[in-house]
């Protein structure tokens, strides 16, 4: 089975994050080594993803909810910080010192991915369940829920985000409120 990685260039180093579907807690003979292991939660993990910056600091964590996979979503840098969606949760990882700042469930079921929105100065995590607005302290600014589960799309556009659900609605997620805006929405392309 090849595991899924993810790398992102940022100014305290590459970042490296990386799926560990057969890490087990607290054991020895796991393919790879982390020099912290952080479980959110009470239940058994689900998901579990590894994290490590230029060989410097390593960690792993490892979340319940739906099981996650690694992919270009899974991770956003910003102003020193890493927003990792494992599992159900977003954490918060401080780069420099490999402190994790905080953690949050977001969704009861997954978090499929993590968003930094430059212009509205907006984390977005897009749960299979609702889209949610993260303060950057963890605090949710708001969480909008659809009809269906938000599987079939997802993006942030200029004036709203974007999502469609299972049964192919789309909704237009205002980013200061979170409610769907009226008017025409697009199609999915």
């Amino acid at each position: 089975m090849r595991n899924r990685e993810l790398v992102l260039g940022t100014p305290r180093g590459r970042v490296r994050v990386l799926d560990e579907p057969t890490y087990t807690f607290g054991s020895a003979d796991n393919l790879r080594r982390y020099e912290s292991e952080i479980h959110l939660g009470a239940s058994k993990p689900h998901s579990i993803h590894g994290v490590s910056i230029d060989e410097k600091w390593s960690v792993v964590f490892g979340a319940g909810g739906g099981p996650t996979t690694v992919h270009q979503h899974s991770a956003v840098e910003f102003d020193g910080r890493l927003f990792l969606a494992v599992g159900n949760q977003v954490v918060c990882l401080d780069l420099q010192t490999a402190r994790m700042e905080w953690s949050l469930e977001v969704d009861c079921a997954s978090c499929f991915g993590v968003y930094w929105d430059d212009r509205h100065r907006a984390l977005i995590s897009r749960g299979e369940l609702q889209i949610s607005r993260l303060s950057l302290k963890g605090e949710t600014i708001w969480a909008t829920s659809g009809r269906d589960i938000f599987t079939e799309g997802f993006r942030c556009l200029p004036m709203a985000i974007e999502v469609i659900d299972f049964n192919h609605e789309v909704y237009l997620l205002d980013y200061l409120t979170g409610r769907v805006r009226n008017g025409d929405r697009p199609r999915w392309p």
